[in-house]
């Protein structure tokens, strides 16, 4: 006959079977979720690629010779031209890449020092309600929709500060779509991003090196700019490489603020981005299974691998430059 202690020994042995099926069937889950992620990315990777390949092989669905697909692939990556949608279509990124690369150095040009400044006064300066309250308000700031940054551009930014100002400067305006208004707002959207990450390798700081630079007779402004910001350089710079990687990939904003034209202009005109030309295609207005419409997957391609590249650069500089400290 079974005595309680052994009724009560049974009972939590069954509890702990119990306990380790719903942990298991909690990391399965979890696993899941991580293997979700990148499906996805793989999935998109083919699509692209697929597309791309579509677009340097066929043209308008037949196939094109070795000849023809060497001359696309080489004027795609050095042609000047991008005239998708009229007669004799060329296919030269140069204009779109050069666009998307004006907007974002723009942008990194406004983003960087007031992002990196608003990092410095959060971490050495600024009391802990001051902080408490600043970054998250700071923060909103990436919660607003880029299409508003894009309207905000147009209707605010060119005629109310770029046009007086090229007026007084001789400067002709083209139009409300030019690529400074484009490369302002992208900077305004990406300024939380650098002070959100500067400031958090800041405070990684050990408090150490802090009291160690005030102790040797060093000023808050010396100890700030010579000692803290060098340790925490390499989170300051992958903030800054992430920070263009999302001004290169920016779409409404830009393709609001920029226009859509691909062309080589100068900055206070409109010019069309990677990301506006993908915008125009994917509206519908062209025909499915064109070259045309193909040539959407070559440039988000495009797209993609730059955004890639900045982003394992990131990585690359936090790993080659983090200082460890014991």
């Amino acid at each position: 006959m079974a005595t309680a202690s052994d009724q009560a020994a049974f009972v939590v042995k069954i509890n702990r079977k119990t306990q380790k099926f719903y942990e298991g069937l909690i990391e399965f889950g979890l696993l899941c979720c991580g293997l979700l992620s990148i499906v996805v990315t793989l999935l998109i990777v083919g699509v692209l690629v697929y597309g791309s390949l579509e677009f340097f092989l066929y043209h308008d669905g037949h196939l094109m010779s070795a000849s023809q697909v060497g001359s696309r692939v080489l004027y795609f990556f050095t042609g000047t031209e991008w005239t998708a949608g009229f007669a004799d279509a060329k296919y030269g990124i140069f204009p779109l890449l050069l666009g998307t690369m004006t907007v974002a150095l723009i942008a990194s040009v406004i983003a960087v020092p007031i992002g990196l400044t608003t990092a410095v006064y959060l971490s050495e300066y600024a009391p802990p309600n001051v902080r408490s309250f600043a970054k998250p308000t700071l923060e909103l700031l990436a919660g607003i929709p880029t299409v508003v940054y894009g309207f905000f551009a147009i209707t605010v930014i060119t005629p109310n500060l770029l046009a007086p100002l090229f007026e007084l400067l001789g400067i002709y305006l083209g139009n409300p779509n030019n690529q400074i208004a484009g490369g302002i707002v992208v900077g305004i959207m990406i300024i939380p991003m650098v002070a959100s990450l500067s400031e958090d390798a800041l405070r990684a700081v050990p408090r150490t090196l802090r009291d160690g630079a005030i102790a040797l007779g060093a000023t808050k402004y010396e100890t700030s700019t010579r000692v803290v910001v060098p340790a925490a350089l390499s989170g300051i710079t992958a903030s800054f490489l992430l920070a263009v990687s999302r001004a290169i990939g920016e779409t409404m904003a830009v393709s609001l603020a920029c226009g859509d034209t691909a062309r080589i202009v100068w900055p206070n005109e409109g010019m069309a981005t990677m990301t506006s030309f993908i915008v125009r295609v994917a509206k519908g207005d062209v025909q499915h299974g064109t070259t045309d419409f193909n040539s959407l997957f070559a440039v988000a391609a495009m797209l993609f691998f730059m955004t890639l590249a900045m982003n394992v650069i990131a990585q690359r500089v936090m790993k080659r430059f983090r200082l460890v400290y014991q």
